[in-house]
């Protein structure tokens, strides 16, 4: 499997893991030092039925020191805070008929009627659902991730590539 960056973390009520136990692998400037096997052996410190309930799995590269001194200004807080209000908007008139206010409250049902793939995204989401071993609840988290995604960016439909964000965020950390 691909490495991690360094600092990959799983967060969840307070709790953190690194892709492996020394906390470098796939680091650029320092070497990890664990082996394939204990690497396997840290990351099943999370039962699979516990990384089956998070929905979104983040791997948090180490920040360059060019990032860190740039005069590049970051993307103002007020800018993201009102594409969510924008995108929760959208959520809460898509499904006032339903006595629902976000994607998160979609059932399984209610869910494929809100999320209409495309051939393509079928496919995609098909061929994740085997390789990844996902379960019914992985599918679900994955679409309504990928509704999400589509109101974030205002789309009406969720297209190929919310779908293809949203598998990228129920990818395990990975091992060396």
């Amino acid at each position: 499997m691909p490495a991690t960056s360094s600092g990959a973390q799983l967060r969840g009520q307070g709790y953190s893991l690194h892709g492996c136990p020394c906390g470098f692998a796939g680091d650029p400037l320092k070497e990890c030092r664990c082996t394939p096997l204990q690497i396997r052996r840290y990351l099943t410190r999370i039962s699979g039925p516990l990384w089956d309930r998070l929905d979104l799995i983040c791997q948090v590269p180490r920040v360059q020191y060019e990032d860190l001194h740039s005069d590049q200004p970051a993307e103002p807080s007020a800018v993201v805070r009102q594409r969510v209000e924008e995108a929760r908007a959208r959520q809460r008139e898509r499904l006032k008929p339903y006595g629902i206010n976000c994607n998160a409250q979609l059932s399984g049902r209610l869910l494929r009627q809100m999320v209409e793939l495309t051939p393509e995204s079928r496919r995609l989401l098909r061929e994740a659902y085997r390789k990844l071993a996902l379960s019914a609840r992985s599918h679900d988290r994955i679409l309504k991730t990928a509704r999400t995604i589509a109101d974030l960016e205002g789309s009406p439909q969720v297209q190929t590539h919310h779908l293809a964000e949203a598998l990228s965020y129920r990818l395990p950390i990975n091992e060396e």
